[in-house]
């Protein structure tokens, strides 16, 4: 008789035969899992007490099984099929959750976990999405430059390496671009790795830009799906240069037109507002129909007056696109009359005059010696103090260093003249002589002297201010005398001469002398007599002091015979008492009396 285990195993391996055709159990079940990263697939199943083993496997795309992983439930152990593209990646749990390391694109399948027991399969199908995020998309490709109203590639937006492959969207200046019959064109297309199977989009963008498209940003952005949903990755932004034809022509006048003087070089600038600028120009002179070809600028070298006018630029394809300006060159004349070194006599006249021709008003001022006077000059009657230095200078104050000046150096000669001052001193001793001198170039003085005298000092001069000066001697002529001064210059040599008189000096001096021997000789006198007076009056009276000797005797005062003490006369009370003032006076006068009695 047979063992029982052998119909067993015949039932087990007819199920799990039927079981490639059969499914019953659970629903479809979805793992998604981020390529590169481990997907994990539950079983989905309870255990069952009587569980024989544990299987999983995958369908082909025509139906068929592959078994790739068994782990039984008596035994504890674990086999794993050999199918190459799972080599090294499967891991069966003891739950029986199957993990696939580093998930490929291939691995996107539907598997099924199979628990098998002595009557009966179980199964539990799960589908397995696997996402790949592509990489930044990045704008290659790119149009050096976008032409206005010339439908030109703009770029290509280019993203990498996505599963399953994603959408590409255009912007300008964050707004979507939408397809546009001749203005805006937009070509998608994808590419698989067969490798990898991977995806690379690229989306290609023509556009026709304007002027408003200047500096303004475009950027791209790829939208995919991942194991958390739709996301979407932005490119870096790109900028394009725009060109646009010129609509309008200006000029430049370099330096600016207000400060061109005559002698400065100019510079004409002409400049188109396309871009890129146009670089060559047509350039009309004042007077001139026909144009200059020239690069943007045209220079004109030590302009004149003549040059004043309008001047005109153009483009060279478009001579009706132009553009004018005005140009003065200023100039500044100066004409002064007389100029130079002028030589006049005093009291000539001598007009002046300073002439200004000018592009505009100009300052005039005038300046003697380096002060400036209020007005201009005018000699009707010249004298020595209008000589110097004289300057007029003229300016335009709205061009910088358009300044002309003309200089006059005035000489006024004059013959010498003379006139002659006399001083006395008021003690009559001396005489002060002064000798004026008028003349130009300055005269040189000299002093002659007739009679006899004598100088007392010598000769003093004065400063030589506008053509004068004087020179001057102090005399005391014993008796009268003549005084002559000459001035002599180049011109002409002048004599003055005068008296001075010695009389009235030696009179007054005589009288000066008798007054004072009249007074000495009266003082004299009046001593003399007061002394007379003085000495009878002290001889006949008898007065005595205690302290001297007795007037009327040569003995010394004793008890028996003393003097007796007299007063003075009422009418010499005054004198004596001026006189007898103190003990001093009395003692000497004492002593005199003693000597004129011996």
């Amino acid at each position: 008789m047979a063992p029982r285990a052998a119909p067993s195993c015949r039932l087990v391996f007819c199920l799990l035969i039927s079981a490639a055709a059969l499914r019953p159990g659970l629903g479809w079940y979805t793992v998604n899992s981020a390529y590169g990263d481990t997907i994990l697939m539950p079983c989905r199943l309870d255990v069952p007490q009587n569980l024989m083993f544990g299987k999983w496997k995958y369908e082909k795309p025509d139906g068929s099984p592959v078994f790739i992983a068994f782990r039984s439930s008596t035994k504890k152990s674990v086999q794993y099929d050999d199918v190459p593209e799972y080599k090294d990646r499967l891991s069966l749990s003891e739950n029986y959750t199957l993990s696939i390391s580093n998930a490929r694109i291939g691995d996107e399948k539907r598997f099924v976990c199979m628990l098998v027991t002595e009557d009966n399969v179980f199964e539990a199908p799960t589908v397995v999405k696997v996402f790949k995020q592509p990489s930044k998309p990045e704008i290659v490709s790119k149009a050096p430059f976008l032409e206005t109203e010339q439908l030109t590639k703009l770029g290509d937006c280019i993203s990498k390496d996505s599963y399953p492959d994603g959408n590409i969207t255009w912007y300008r200046n964050g707004k979507v671009l939408q397809p546009f019959e001749g203005a805006v064109v937009i070509i998608f297309k994808k590419q698989m790795d067969p490798v990898t199977q991977l995806y690379t989009m690229t989306s290609s963008l023509e556009y026709k830009s304007t002027k408003a498209d200047i500096q303004m940003p475009f950027t791209c952005s790829v939208t995919y799906y991942g194991p958390s949903g739709q996301k979407t990755i932005n490119s870096e932004q790109a900028v394009f240069d725009i060109y646009y034809p010129t609509e309008q022509v200006t000029i430049q006048v370099l330096p600016p037109k207000n400060a061109i003087k005559e002698g400065d070089n100019i510079t004409l600038k002409c400049l188109g507002n396309g871009n890129p600028p146009p670089e060559e120009f047509l350039f009309y002179l004042p007077g001139q129909p026909e144009g200059i070809r020239s690069s943007n600028a045209y220079t004109l070298t030590d302009v004149r007056r003549n040059a004043t006018g309008d001047y005109k630029c153009s483009l060279i394809d478009t001579k009706s696109m132009i553009a004018s300006t005005a140009i003065t060159v200023h100039y500044l004349d100066l004409s002064l009359s007389p100029s130079g070194e002028v030589t006049k006599q005093i009291g000539d006249a001598l007009p002046v005059s300073c002439t200004i021709s000018a592009s505009r008003n100009a300052t005039v001022v005038w300046m003697k010696d380096n002060i400036r006077l209020r007005s201009s000059p005018s000699f009707s009657s010249l004298h020595y103090q209008d000589a110097g230095n004289y300057v007029c200078e003229t300016a335009l104050e709205e061009v910088e260093g358009l300044k002309k000046r003309e200089s006059l150096t005035l000489i006024v000669e004059g013959k010498p003249q003379i006139k002659m001052t006399k001083k006395t001193d008021p003690s009559g001793l001396s005489k002060t002589i002064i000798c004026h001198v008028e003349g130009f170039p300055k005269p040189a003085i000299q002093w002659t002297i007739t009679g006899s005298g004598s100088v007392i000092n010598q000769t003093e001069e004065s400063p030589y201010i506008n053509g004068r000066y004087y020179s001057k001697i102090i005399i005391s002529p014993e008796e009268n005398v003549t005084l002559t001064c000459t001035a002599e210059n180049q011109l002409e040599r002048t004599v003055n001469s005068l008296n001075v008189s010695a009389n009235e000096n030696r009179e007054k001096v005589n009288d000066q002398a008798k007054l004072i021997v009249g007074i000495v000789v009266g003082l004299l006198l009046a001593a003399l007599v007061a002394g007379v007076v003085y000495w009878l009056y002290m001889k006949k009276s008898n007065f005595c002091s205690p302290y001297s000797l007795c007037f009327s005797s040569w003995k010394m005062p004793s008890k028996e015979n003393p003097c007796k003490r007299r007063s003075p006369p009422l009418t010499a009370s005054k004198h004596v008492n001026k006189d007898l003032g103190n003990l001093e006076e009395n003692k000497k006068l004492e002593e005199n009396n003693h000597k004129t009695e011996a």
